[in-house]
């Protein structure tokens, strides 16, 4: 891993889990790590849902865009954390990979989203610990 490490979250749509991944790591790692997101076959939109979910704990995803998973980003990342995207996630010898099993936010309320939110806060900061020495995460 380099000086700055990067983690790839990978979902199908990159429009629910991993963009509050990304948010939460953005949030609680500040510029420490490298974030991205991707999905293996990306929607139109950030899921309104996880938007306002995300937006209730002072995180802002909504400027964020669904993009598609390409073989150069899932190459140079550090860690990559997939959620879903089954076969389509790319496999690269010597990548630390996480399966992330949470339930996809997809035509859920918000209310049925905040669980969601609050496992995959649970998860990065596990994931931040992990990667982080202590005076690094801010």
């Amino acid at each position: 891993m380099s000086d700055k490490p990067s983690v790839l979250f990978v979902c199908v749509h990159n429009a629910g889990r991993s963009q509050m991944a990304a948010g939460w790591l953005r949030h609680l790692a500040g510029d420490a790590v490298e974030v991205r997101s991707a999905g293996s076959a990306p929607g139109d939109q950030v899921n309104p849902a996880a938007v306002e979910a995300m937006r209730e704990v002072g995180i802002d995803i909504g400027n964020q865009r669904p993009k598609l998973l390409e073989y150069e980003t899932a190459e140079s990342s550090d860690v990559i954390v997939t959620m879903g995207c089954g076969d389509a996630c790319p496999v690269f010898p010597g990548k630390r990979y996480e399966d992330w099993k949470l339930d996809d936010p997809a035509g859920k309320s918000v209310e049925a989203v905040r669980p969601i939110r609050d496992e995959i806060r649970d998860r990065v900061q596990r994931l931040v610990d992990d990667l982080l020495p202590a005076d690094r995460a801010r």
